[in-house]
């Protein structure tokens, strides 16, 4: 059972930074593909960053520029670091894993989320 586990989260001023963390584990072959999406009450859950293997990245546009994803593949583990939050930004944070179980076989996991409060 592939796991998810992220850490990180918690309340921060606006125009503050925080650092979210989210380590995979379990059976696999490899990941194709690491990511962060959240959703905030009332709102369908959107894309904030994502990176694949080859080391490229891609970021929703609402956090260009403010946000970056950094990835240790060693540790299988995914970034997210937010600087110069916006009360905007407040939402839950779910990780999220595309993991080849086998050399063809691949299917995406999802964290339990975290939660990210930023105060005006």
């Amino acid at each position: 059972q592939v796991q998810l586990v992220e850490s990180g989260g918690g309340l921060v001023q606006a125009g503050g930074s925080l650092r979210l963390s989210c380590a995979a584990s379990g059976p696999f072959f490899k990941i194709k593909s690491m990511g962060w999406s959240r959703q905030a009450p009332g709102k369908q859950r959107e894309l904030v960053a994502v990176t694949i293997s080859n080391g490229s990245t891609d970021y929703g546009d609402s956090v260009k520029g403010r946000f970056t994803i950094s990835r240790d593949n060693a540790k299988n583990t995914v970034y997210l670091e937010m600087n110069s939050l916006k009360p905007e930004d407040t939402a839950v944070y779910y990780c999220n894993a595309d993991v080849f179980s086998g050399i063809l076989t691949h299917q995406i996991h999802w964290g339990q989320g975290t939660q990210v409060t930023v105060s005006s």
